[in-house]
């Protein structure tokens, strides 16, 4: 059974990226939910709780209720903007969407039964996963939470592709669309190759072993400052 999302949001006027910052220093995610030929809003989640919900993969291929006081509007999420070295999400954008409409999201892909596959347990291969999600285009009713794919049967220097992915009814991959070039592997069975260990050389020059000059104290703070809170966003 699918799990339901429910995100609690705020509205906020104030824009920019100072605005952003107080948001954050306040434990709050700031967000944009545009789409459906509506004007663009400017929102605010509890980023403990979103930061909750993240864990689950489900979050990033569901619809989303995203309620604001007594009104809620369905939604999908379309930007998720990281901290590079903390565990901090600095910005989200959603896409509101309409029952009627197509949308296209990334579906992950689970891989069944790849230790008893025939490759790995007869010949002694391992599974190579060359994707683990696919972007899919269909209408909000049909979305899947993910795809299923057994490689039981799958031998040594085998491979799966693209157009081997059962689809359910009303569910499309606009890559398989663009001809058959496009129906690329997404999963197969290899013998790894282990690399020989090269000797180490000693160096001479003991900064070089370091890899050189360090990093300038404030480096990390300085792109904390400069990244792109998303806030001039203007996507309808």
């Amino acid at each position: 059974m699918r799990e339901e999302f429910d995100l609690i949001a705020e509205l906020r006027e104030d824009q920019g990226k100072g605005a952003s910052r107080r948001l954050r220093r306040n434990g709050k995610v700031p967000a944009i939910i545009y789409g459906a030929g509506r004007p663009p809003r400017q929102l605010a989640f509890d980023h403990n709780r979103v930061t909750q919900q993240l864990e689950n993969e489900s979050f990033y291929s569901s619809i989303l209720n995203i309620k604001v006081g007594d009104k809620s509007q369905a939604a999908i999420v379309k930007d998720i903007q990281r901290h590079p070295a903390r565990r901090v999400i600095m910005h989200m954008d959603f896409q509101r969407i309409v029952e009627d409409e197509k949308i296209k999201m990334n579906v992950p892909i689970h891989y069944l039964n790849g230790e008893s596959s025939i490759g790995v347990k007869q010949d002694g291969g391992s599974v190579m996963q060359v994707v683990n999600d696919v972007e899919v285009s269909c209408l909000p009713k049909d979305l899947p939470e993910y795809f299923e794919v057994d490689i039981e049967q799958l031998g040594l220097n085998e491979m799966l592709h693209l157009s081997d992915i059962r689809l359910p009814e009303g569910v499309e991959i606009p890559e398989l669309a663009q001809g058959p070039e496009q129906d690329r592997a997404i999963v197969s069975i290899q013998h790894i190759k282990v690399a020989p260990v090269e000797e180490e050389v000693e160096e001479v020059d003991g900064e070089a072993a370091e890899g050189g000059a360090p990093a300038a104290e404030g480096d990390v703070a300085a792109a904390d400052a400069g990244g792109d809170d998303g806030d001039d966003k203007n996507e309808g």
